[in-house]
């Protein structure tokens, strides 16, 4: 019965999926300046991504001493593993890190600038607050709206809410056109792309697959047969697909006015 919740979530996704995927900021991305600009943008959705997880992990098991078994050890067991190569996934080096490590190591080599989201996180580690961090920050409009989103969600959602966006809304979606096009790039200037490459790979092994179907395992396993769950998981994750056409209008944008 669950399986086929999922298949009606996903055909009821699809349209909006369907726009991420073919959305025109895509066919502007064409230079290592271009690969910049985007990466720029999108840090903060790999961040935000990573605190979403340890989010669902505070709720899902116990992060606390002393320790209580915490819900079902089924779920437990999904979200500790996507923790593991999240936070602690081999990069292209062979060290453990996060995958917004790498991102962060990615922007390095390729030139991009890493200081607005650095300073976006220094504000927060001393303020604690994530709202007055993107007060003070110098985060790009279309970022601020999505880590906005996505606390809100994290701060006032319910647990199935957020693993839905985490689940449905987030990151498996980078057309096969982007991947050539930054495979050209590899083959052009390897010196400042191959970290960028990797982590979009590794992603797509990962991320896109092995995580993807433990995350669909943990909304089934917490929405069970309730019918009001599975309405609130397809309202929150059209809701976060939404907000990642928004962030790609933003950088759409940039692009548009740099290549004018």
């Amino acid at each position: 019965m669950t399986k086929e919740r999922i298949d009606t979530l996903n055909r009821t996704l699809a349209p909006i999926r369907e726009q991420i995927v073919n959305h025109p900021l895509y066919h502007q991305i064409k230079s290592l300046d271009d690969v910049c600009i985007f990466m720029q943008s999108h840090v903060c959705a790999v961040w935000d991504f990573m605190s979403l997880l340890k989010s669902l992990q505070n709720h899902l098991t116990c992060t606390s001493v002393p320790w209580f078994p915490v819900g079902s050890a089924q779920t437990r067991f999904l979200i500790n593993e996507i923790v593991v190569g999240e936070e602690s996934d081999i990069d292209i080096d062979g060290i453990r890190k996060s995958h917004f490590e790498m991102y962060i190591d990615a922007m390095n080599q390729s030139g991009a600038d890493t200081s607005v989201m650095l300073h976006f996180l220094q504000k927060l580690a001393q303020l604690g607050d994530v709202q007055k961090a993107i007060e003070q920050s110098y985060l790009p409009q279309e970022s601020r709206e999505f880590i906005q989103f996505t606390f809100e969600v994290i701060l006032k959602g319910a647990v199935h809410q957020q693993a839905a966006i985490f689940t449905f809304g987030r990151e498996d979606l980078i057309p096969s056109m982007f991947m050539a096009m930054v495979e050209v790039l590899h083959h052009k200037i390897p010196e400042k792309i191959t970290k960028f490459k990797y982590y979009l790979d590794r992603h797509i092994e990962i991320d896109g697959d092995h995580h993807s179907n433990l995350a669909i395992q943990m909304v089934e396993n917490l929405c069970g047969e309730d019918e009001q769950k599975w309405r609130e998981v397809e309202e929150i994750s059209a809701a976060s697909l939404q907000m990642r056409i928004k962030l790609w209008d933003g950088v759409y944008q940039k692009l548009v006015f740099a290549n004018i």
